[in-house]
């Protein structure tokens, strides 16, 4: 897998698309990441990405997010959606992620047909921490999405928004800086 670095760019500036992850065909209980990998058309700077999801969603696919935190966040967003897109757009959001730093949540919510659901923020725990890096990982199962940070269960949020093939765009930004998205 290719390591990214704040601009966009893997380490050493070049783009290798041989080390880029691949979706895979068999149907094993390991889920299987569901990014090739970033290209130059998924870049952005500073801390934001937007890539797109090979074929959609499926359940057994997962989502890598890696990164560090700023020294004085506010917020971030994770979001799963069916075209990339900027978040004042009507269009369908499978999974919506919204970590208020401030508030020590994380708000999950989906929009479908313009229309934004009840939001879900009941966590056990907090697992963000300024200047700090993290591992988040977004599996998508038949019935909801797992979220795990650093390999602790952190929330699960049931799909709302079918069919799931349909989620081909995920975005990511906010106060942080990306180090890998896969």
């Amino acid at each position: 897998m290719t390591t990214w670095c704040r601009r966009g760019l893997p380490a050493g500036g070049r783009v290798d698309q041989s080390s880029s992850v691949g979706i895979g065909a068999s149907k094993t209980s390991t889920p299987h990441h569901a990014l090739s990998g970033m290209e130059d058309k998924d870049k952005k700077e500073h801390g934001e990405y937007t890539g797109e999801i090979k074929g959609g969603l499926r359940p057994s696919m997962k989502l890598v997010v890696m990164g560090i935190i700023n020294k004085k966040p506010k917020s971030m967003e994770v979001t799963l959606s069916s075209h990339p897109q900027e978040e004042e757009e009507e269009g369908d959001v499978g999974l919506q992620l919204k970590v208020s730093f401030m508030d020590k949540a994380v708000q999950r919510n989906a929009r479908l047909a313009g229309k934004w659901g009840k939001a879900e923020n009941t966590l056990s725990f907090f697992p963000f921490a300024a200047g700090e890096s993290f591992k988040m990982e977004i599996v998508c199962e038949h019935q909801q999405f797992r979220i795990l940070v650093d390999g602790q269960p952190l929330c699960g949020f049931t799909h709302r928004f079918s069919p799931l093939a349909s989620l081909t765009a995920l975005r990511v930004f906010g106060d942080l800086q990306l180090t890998k998205v896969a």
